[in-house]
């Protein structure tokens, strides 16, 4: 089902027939470089990903990370979405997107149709986004979607700090 529709994207939920995609965009060098190693080996793997940490939230909170895919041939470019941290005190917004599709505006497009649903459809009156200070498309596109940087934090289990990005609506 569409959450989301753009002029050149649609954002939906993602589900364990998306394990090839999924398992391809988690093993990408610039997630396992920015967001970390989710050891998914196998479609398996990433089905189960798919099953016990993004379809979750759908149930629970409403919203979560949504398949991005070009609207002409329905080809699955990366994920967008929210997702509420225990370890943050606002709910963020994460986005990644296989390499031959950044740099195209895609990020973007599907990033502040996401800010709006947040507001709009959600209620969410402020949205956190976080990222590691050496990822600099990262950080512009937090910046370009009005988010500003409040400060480093330490995430649990972690030993490098990141940056933390708030917007309030």
């Amino acid at each position: 089902m569409t959450i989301i529709d753009t002029k050149r994207l649609e954002l939906l939920e993602i589900t364990p027939e998306d394990a090839p995609f999924i398992l391809e965009l988690l093993n990408t060098p610039s997630w396992i470089k920015y967001i970390g190693d989710r050891s998914l080996k196998t479609e398996e793997d990433a089905r189960n990903y798919i099953v016990t940490r993004l379809i979750p939230p759908y149930k629970i909170l409403g919203f979560g990370f949504y398949l991005t895919r070009l609207k002409t041939d329905k080809t699955s470019i990366g994920i967008c979405g929210l997702v509420k941290r225990d370890f943050l005190e606002h709910v963020d917004i994460g986005f990644a997107f296989l390499p031959q599709y950044e740099g195209k505006g895609y990020g973007f497009e599907s990033a502040f149709e996401v800010l709006k649903y947040a507001q709009n459809s959600l209620g969410i009156t402020t949205i956190a986004g976080i990222t590691n200070s050496n990822n600099k498309n990262s950080i512009g596109l937090l910046e370009k979607l009005g988010l500003r940087f409040q400060k480093m934090i330490l995430l649990p289990g972690e030993t490098k700090e990141i940056m933390l990005f708030v917007n309030h609506f």
